[in-house]
């Protein structure tokens, strides 16, 4: 079989990156190793472009959010990602959530179907010595390819933990204790709460304190977890209130179970934790940040004493596993390509950009970089002042080397606009990216035309 560019790795950067090569006419083999007799930690299907973790794309807000401005940007490139994504969406107020099977299946059915993708299900030991090669194998490498990185590179990779939060079935959950609302009435009614009063929180809280955790292997021990997704045990030992002022916090949502003549739509409890739908069907919710490394009888005890989750069901209990990613800053030029193997690219989480989306992005970038070296055109990167250029800079040598830690995308990784007032500061960055993705994307169509 003949190929222009191999692919290692169907997750979400590798389907993005086929994707954008297979519709410039690039010959595409895509290597995943699910579903030819290997599994990952954390995958449960083999299944291309699997959501593992939570199933939010999180805001889809192109004009106040930075991930929705990335959202924005990649639906203007032909995004199979986002274009998946709307066909599996699912309520989550002004987020963007998907029905998890639904998506995998959109994305491996237009891959699979594309005259130019050819999917093999084989694992890949050692990178290849030779061709246009995009590593897409994201945070859970396997350990064989993993070493192989290490030995070409000289560096030593680096990791974090990731943790999974719980889904619970929707005929489980007691809705006469909980209640329908998105926070401040934003979005509709597309997240189930689950009121707690000080003292239920409080015993809440301990209990997080006392349960029982999973233990480390040896070589976990002295991996750091990544802050955006920070396990709830880890986030209850910095404070008696810390969970009230992340995923917990009540604000914004009238319980109203609790309406009384002075209060009529109900009061704010003193925490909430909150559901969001995770299949279009409506029967799977999980907790939002609720990721853990607690044992699981403990998770079901635990989560049990929830008021209106007494008798929860659960699909899926959390769990935790160690990500795997390189110093791009060092490793990478401008191109994602690595220094002294510029045949070979890194795309998705593994080169340290965090979330479904940013992973997507990373791969979108790289198949359009890949593409345009097959032609023989000179790529110019989206401008700074765009989400992608953004990113893109952040992974290739804006951050330091040194403290170099996973990063979702956001409002500081772009040139700053110190003239203009606070309030109106994510506008103005939205609106300034827009103009000149504008101008960058027509000069790449006039280019490629």
């Amino acid at each position: 079989m003949t190929f222009d560019v191999h692919i290692i790795g169907g997750g979400l950067a590798g389907s993005e990156a086929a994707w954008q090569l297979a519709q410039r006419g690039a010959k595409v083999r895509l290597s995943e190793m699910r579903g030819g007799g290997d599994m990952t930690p954390a995958h449960q299907t083999d299944g291309l472009a699997e959501l593992v973790c939570s199933n939010s794309f999180r805001s889809d807000d192109d004009e106040r959010n930075a991930v929705g401005l990335l959202h924005h940007e990649m639906r203007r490139l032909g995004s199979l990602i986002m274009q998946a994504g709307e066909v599996a969406r699912v309520p989550a107020g002004s987020a963007m959530a998907v029905d998890r099977d639904v998506f995998s299946a959109e994305v491996q059915k237009a891959l699979e179907s594309h005259p130019n993708v050819t999917v093999v299900r084989e694992r890949v030991d050692e990178l290849p010595a030779s061709g246009l090669t995009i590593v897409a194998t994201g945070p859970l490498t396997a350990p064989s390819l993993a070493q192989s990185i290490v030995k070409i590179t000289g560096k030593d990779r680096l990791a974090f933990f990731d943790a999974i939060a719980p889904i619970v079935h929707r005929d489980s959950i007691n809705m006469d204790i909980c209640w329908m609302a998105a926070r401040w009435d934003k979005g509709g009614k597309d997240y189930i709460n689950c009121p707690m009063t000080k003292e239920q929180y409080l015993a809440f809280h301990q209990g997080l304190l006392d349960a029982e955790k999973g233990e480390f292997k040896e070589w976990e021990a002295n991996t750091p977890y990544f802050e955006g997704c920070m396990p709830i045990e880890v986030m209850a030992e910095r404070g008696v209130e810390t969970l009230r002022f992340g995923p917990m916090k009540p604000v914004g949502l009238d319980n109203p179970h609790w309406a009384t003549p002075e209060h009529p739509n109900g009061r704010w409890p003193y925490a909430v934790v909150q559901l969001r739908q995770d299949n279009k069907l409506g029967t799977l919710w999980n907790m939002v940040g609720f990721q853990t490394k607690m044992k699981y009888a403990e998770q079901v005890r635990l989560f049990r004493t929830i008021p209106g989750l007494e008798n929860a069901e659960f699909a899926r209990l959390g769990g935790m596993h160690r990500n795997t990613f390189i110093n791009s800053p060092v490793l990478l030029d401008r191109q994602l390509r690595l220094k002294g193997a510029e045949h070979i690219r890194f795309a998705g989480q593994v080169t340290g950009c965090e979330g479904y989306v940013e992973s997507s992005a990373v791969g979108l970038m790289a198949g359009m970089m890949a593409a345009a070296e097959l032609a023989g055109v000179n790529w110019t990167s989206p401008p700074r002042t765009s989400a992608l250029g953004a990113l893109l800079a952040h992974v290739t040598g804006d951050a330091e080397a040194e403290s170099y830690q996973p990063m979702n995308i956001n409002f500081g990784l772009f040139p700053p606009l110190p003239d203009v007032k606070k309030k109106a500061r994510k506008e103005a960055y939205t609106e300034r990216a827009k103009a000149d993705f504008g101008i960058w994307l027509a000069s790449l169509e006039r280019v490629t035309a």
